[in-house]
């Protein structure tokens, strides 16, 4: 649980860990400054392989870096909890395969007072529901489009790649508009 509210993307993953252009590897660098601070919420023993991040308002703000997401992903996160979401900030934590779920205050105040009993949640995108073992179970909506994206592992070339029969019937069918092999070498 890391209820703060405005956590920017430069607090998800510094800067100074952005060099590399692959998209594995940053989970050792999340929230790298506050890891520095024994008494960080995430340095919990309870909260060692998590896979649900609740959080507060406005997660993900600041600049576009789709690291963040990238990070958050490669730490084991699959979804995070949060009244709000910067936009660029969500639209990349599901380009990555991450859920990234609006909650109203008092769901989430429900949520962490169960968790206080006990460290679990369930989380179903199929359903569209989270449930905790104390009977709790918390409704969300979630846009259908992304849904299917998430909940069938899709990016955009897998959702390409389905309409490939219908992609090259109609190359074969479309004449080229220009005869690309009578191009001169350059």
């Amino acid at each position: 649980m890391l209820d703060r509210a405005d956590v920017d993307t430069d607090q998800i993953i510094p800067k100074q860990f952005l060099k590399r252009i692959e998209r594995s590897g940053y989970g050792e660098f999340l929230f790298f400054d506050w890891m520095k601070d024994p008494g960080f919420e995430l340095r919990r023993p309870e909260y060692a392989g998590a896979a649900i991040l609740v959080a507060g308002r406005n997660f993900g703000c600041g600049s576009s870096r789709e690291h963040a997401a990238w990070a958050l992903e490669d730490a084991g996160f699959r979804v995070v909890l949060a009244p709000s979401f910067g936009d660029i900030f969500r639209a990349n934590a599901k380009k990555t395969g991450m859920a990234p779920v609006v909650l109203s205050e008092d769901q989430l105040t429900r949520i962490k007072a169960a968790l206080e009993e006990e460290n679990e949640l369930t989380f179903d995108l199929e359903a569209l529901e989270i449930a905790h073992p104390n009977g709790l179970r918390i409704a969300f909506e979630f846009d259908e489009f992304d849904r299917h994206m998430l909940v069938n592992g899709l990016d955009d070339v897998a959702l390409t790649l389905q309409r490939e029969d219908a992609i090259a019937a109609y190359e074969r069918a479309t004449p080229a508009r220009i005869d690309t092999l009578s191009l001169p070498l350059a």
